[in-house]
């Protein structure tokens, strides 16, 4: 999925390997299904199909996430939308010439996005693509899922103490041996002196960082990061990071990804719905350092994975 991937166990060491082995292949799959890098993943093939002359079926992973990320859509009034990929596809263009897109262009792109444009049928199962040049993004969910897929495989391996981060985003179940839980530091990264790091401790919970740390670009003296605003077509701006904690990985990726779009009064009254969430914003401007909490924060979750 494009980042590193560190699956940590403990076991005796032939239920260990056998575990993360399972677990990795499991998530590999998912990526074979889930990316929209990969011109013949499910979710590729789907968009490159679009318009759908009628409602076409997919598989039960992809439908799935769907159906999560058009919940999550509706949840969120928008901030977060599984059509934003020709939105996507521009920013990524602007990142790497450092240019911004062309009204003309982002005009066009709008006209894929949007949540008209992406039909489910829940009782059949089934996906329609109403709109020429729509392209699926699943960026803001996927990785959350595949990480919790890969956790239910190592749970079924008889892995009761296991962290799994990819690159960031992190589920843990039980504590490691001695331990009360993972000890997790979070780091915002938008203060120079390291003021944007914290110490997390948790227990069957998950954790996931979404701003401008790792993938940005400089615009016009504004930096801008990578998740896409589909209000605007354009990077959320920074220098901005939000950290969520919640009970499974999804959720986390999920709401991260629509917090960092609604900013932080919008995006910590989102998150106060969210049972069981809590969040961080960090953001700086001239040079000054704000923070905002909501009042979960720090969430010390423990409790069964869903």
């Amino acid at each position: 999925m494009g980042v590193p991937w560190t699956i940590t166990v403990y076991a005796s060491e032939a239920a260990a390997q056998a575990a993360i082995a399972a677990a990795f292949v499991e998530i590999a799959r998912l990526e074979g299904i889930l990316s929209d890098y990969d011109p013949d993943s499910e979710l590729s093939q789907l968009s490159a199909a679009a318009p759908t002359s009628g409602p076409v079926a997919v598989g039960d992973d992809l439908w799935r996430v769907l159906a999560m990320a058009v919940a999550w859509r509706d949840r969120s009034g928008g901030a977060f939308d599984p059509t934003i990929g020709p939105l996507t596809t521009l920013w990524r263009q602007a990142r790497r010439s450092g240019v911004m897109p062309r009204a003309d262009k982002l005009a066009a792109a709008r006209q894929a996005v949007g949540p008209d444009r992406l039909v489910l049928d829940v009782d059949r199962m089934t996906v329609m693509l109403r709109e020429r040049a729509m392209r699926l993004d699943l960026g803001g969910i996927g990785m959350g899922y595949a990480i919790d897929r890969g956790m239910d495989v190592l749970a079924m391996h008889g892995i009761t103490s296991a962290m799994i981060d990819a690159s960031g985003d992190i589920a843990v179940s039980g504590p490691p041996p001695g331990a009360d839980a993972w000890t997790i530091e979070v780091d915002a990264r938008v203060d120079e002196d390291g003021a944007g790091r914290e110490m997390l401790t948790l227990v069957n919970a998950a954790v996931t960082t979404s701003g401008d740390a790792f993938q940005a670009v400089e615009i016009d003296g504004t930096r801008y990061s990578h998740v896409v605003d589909p209000r605007t077509g354009l990077g959320v701006a920074g220098p901005a990071a939000v950290t969520v904690i919640a009970a499974d990985c999804t959720t986390a990726d999920a709401v991260a990804t629509a917090a960092s779009v609604l900013g932080a009064e919008a995006g910590l009254a989102f998150v106060e719905t969210v049972p069981g969430a809590a969040a961080r914003f960090v953001a700086s401007s001239d040079g000054e350092r704000r923070e905002a909490r909501s009042t979960r924060w720090p969430a010390q979750l423990a409790q069964p994975r869903r």
